[in-house]
């Protein structure tokens, strides 16, 4: 039987134990009100009391100064591919920039080359998406309207380790898949944004951080819903927001404030589960490929591929059979795929590279 505590998975990921055991409680009755969180509403000041303090623990968590304001949308990152060049691009004189480094900064060039002008500066196509450009290398123009980069790519395990250097340019970066893992500054960007199914919480809710002056930059005449004015000025709640997923979401900022101790204390035990599990996948280097370069190497999620194709479904398995789950590669490129979200703990992933090291014996 598969197992919580050894969920894998690139999205939605794994969820800590407390959470779950909290939400099992609340979809009954909710120990403050009495009813299901399924049937709470939006209106009501339990949920209003609710989003004033996911944004203060986000804000606490990332040291959020007030000019930032702190959203919670819906649509996923893909909705923001599209909603960040309407409200940024739209009237510009010059293409937004993007650097497409794997899966899904492509899809967002994508998106928003079908509402703006879009320029990618810096492609890793040809390389497999194995590599990451230095940052001083890309040609940059100052006229740009937005700077837009992925900092963790879910699928090929890349990550970039900091933000580029302003040249005057807002600086947007898709956070999605490393957000609360580690401690960044948001004053380098003019907006974070970064969907909940991987570090915090399950799919259906969006964090925002987005730079007050940005404001000032979006065109009147926009769709309400596609306007990031009208999510401030209602405080994240213009429609019926999604309250089950941020009710969760203020769950997983409690249990990372007060059980994990915060951002930096998240941080070193990421840095030690990754540690791990690319020391075994290294030492059976004769039978196992790494995807992404050493120096672009993701903490979040470790791409792997066997050598020898009939290892794959060998290893697969065995290991659902041992309890684990989500260990395989996305459709794009194959192979495997052990994402080590916040919630994967140190245990389980030394369980991980137990059986790799086992598997590895038995079969090299």
């Amino acid at each position: 039987m598969l197992s919580n505590s050894l969920n894998f998975s690139g999205g939605p990921g794994a969820l800590p134990a407390c959470v779950l055991e909290q939400t099992q409680q609340a979809i009954v009755a909710l120990p403050e009100t009495g009813l299901s969180i399924l049937g709470m509403s939006h209106r009501s000041p339990w949920f209003k009391a609710l989003l004033l303090e996911a944004q203060e623990n986000i804000r606490q968590l990332l040291n959020v100064p007030e000019r930032y304001h702190v959203l919670f949308l819906q649509g996923g990152s893909s909705l923001q591919f599209s909603m960040i060049p309407m409200n940024f691009a739209a009237q510009a004189r010059a293409p937004a920039e993007f650097v497409t480094s794997g899966y899904w900064s492509g899809k967002a060039v994508g998106e928003a080359a079908a509402v703006v002008d879009a320029r990618v500066v810096w492609d890793g196509a040809a390389d497999g998406y194995r590599k990451l450009p230095t940052w001083n290398s890309l040609q940059r123009s100052e006229g740009a309207p937005f700077f837009h980069y992925v900092s963790n790519e879910t699928v090929e395990g890349l990550q970039f380790r900091n933000a580029p250097a302003s040249n005057g340019v807002p600086l947007i970066a898709d956070m999605s898949s490393d957000f609360l893992s580690r401690r960044f500054d948001i004053g380098e960007y003019a907006m974070v944004y970064a969907h909940a199914q991987k570090n915090l919480g399950p799919a259906g809710v969006t964090v925002v951080l987005i730079d007050d002056a940005m404001l000032a930059r979006i065109p009147d005449g926009l769709p309400p819903m596609l306007d990031y004015r009208t999510h401030v000025t209602h405080g994240s709640n213009y429609n019926t927001p999604p309250v089950f997923s941020i009710y969760v979401l203020n769950l997983v900022s409690r249990w990372l404030r007060d059980e994990i101790g915060g951002v930096d204390a998240m941080q070193r035990i990421n840095a030690r589960k990754a540690a791990t599990l690319y020391d075994v996948l290294e030492r059976h280097d004769d039978m196992i490929e790494l995807h992404a370069d050493h120096a672009a190497r993701s903490v979040m999620n470790i791409a792997f591929r066997f050598k020898e194709p009939q290892l794959h479904e060998r290893f697969l398995v065995e290991a659902n059979a041992a309890g684990f789950s989500g260990l395989e590669g996305h459709r794009s490129i194959g192979g495997m795929r052990a994402s080590l979200y916040n919630a994967v703990s140190e245990s389980a992933v030394q369980q991980l590279a137990q059986l790799i090291a086992e598997f590895g014996r038995r079969n090299g």
